[in-house]
């Protein structure tokens, strides 16, 4: 099976492709898609710059599913609506390719691949390179697309099983607790 991840971002966002078979991964590719060539004005034109990327990326390697870091609330609002952006281009364009999207926090990706969530991203980038058996150090975006794709390796089967198993339902009984509703 191969996973995709996408790390967004509206200056770079990074991609990588991982190879699944049991409980081996295999390193496939990795990159950016970088839009620091459009003008910083051109926020239509730098989404378009991360959509075709993306597409181009699913077009070239076939993923049987992808996965995307979820995007954090920053001090700026303005950055994180525009990194909201980037993401919203890069899962348009995921779904246009007819993937199955896992979504994953930094902070799940960084206990998944480093083993604690306040992981630095050069930790992020050895543990990556340790994993896939690379030869350096992939980039820092790749590095987390790359860590996003083994995050989903470990834990998207174990997901899928439990969604298959039982709904979730919501507690009645717990909604109410002191006169206030939760």
């Amino acid at each position: 099976m191969l996973i995709l991840g996408i790390d967004p971002g509206l200056q770079r966002t990074g991609f990588g492709v991982v190879d699944v078979q049991g409980a081996r991964l295999g390193y496939v590719a990795s990159g950016t898609i970088s839009t620091l060539e459009a003008p910083r004005g051109d926020l239509p034109g730098r989404l378009k710059i991360i959509f075709e990327g993306v597409r181009e990326v699913v077009e070239r390697y076939t993923p049987d599913c992808a996965c995307v870091e979820i995007v954090f609330v920053n001090v700026n609002p303005q950055s994180t609506l525009l990194l909201g952006q980037a993401r919203g281009a890069a899962l348009a364009a995921l779904v246009m390719g007819d993937l199955p999207v896992a979504e994953y926090t930094a902070l799940q990706m960084k206990k998944a691949v480093v083993g604690h969530g306040l992981a630095t991203k050069s930790q992020v980038q050895e543990m990556v390179k340790r994993l896939l058996q690379l030869p350096s150090l992939p980039g820092k975006d790749a590095a987390d697309a790359l860590g996003l794709a083994i995050s989903h390796a470990h834990a998207g089967a174990s997901f899928a099983a439990l969604e298959k198993s039982a709904t979730l339902q919501r507690r009645q009984h717990a909604q109410y607790r002191g006169g206030r509703t939760y």
